[in-house]
């Protein structure tokens, strides 16, 4: 079963859309379709959710981490289990 949408957009934006999807060989209501489906799996942000900055000090921490974790240095060796973390915290 299909459903319809409706919404507005401005009439040089959808003709210019149009015209794209045209010159490709497609029809707009398949670009939509297409966009709908990449923005269902995640392949297609639309930013409109504010990311947040860490501050500078912050950022400082943050650059050196990954940069010991690139170079394997100030990392602790691998737990299987949690009896296994709390000998290792012991010795």
């Amino acid at each position: 079963m299909n459903s319809q949408v409706i919404f507005k957009i401005d009439k040089k934006l959808k003709d210019k859309a149009m015209a794209k999807a045209q010159s490709e060989g497609v029809a707009f209501s398949s670009v939509l379709k297409l966009a709908t489906k990449a923005f269902i799996n995640g392949d297609l942000q639309v930013g409109l959710i504010e990311r947040k900055k860490f501050n500078t000090e912050t950022a400082k921490q943050v650059k050196k981490i990954l940069k010991d974790v690139d170079q394997k240095k100030n990392i602790s060796q691998s737990f299987i289990s949690g009896s296994d973390i709390a000998k290792f915290l012991k010795s």
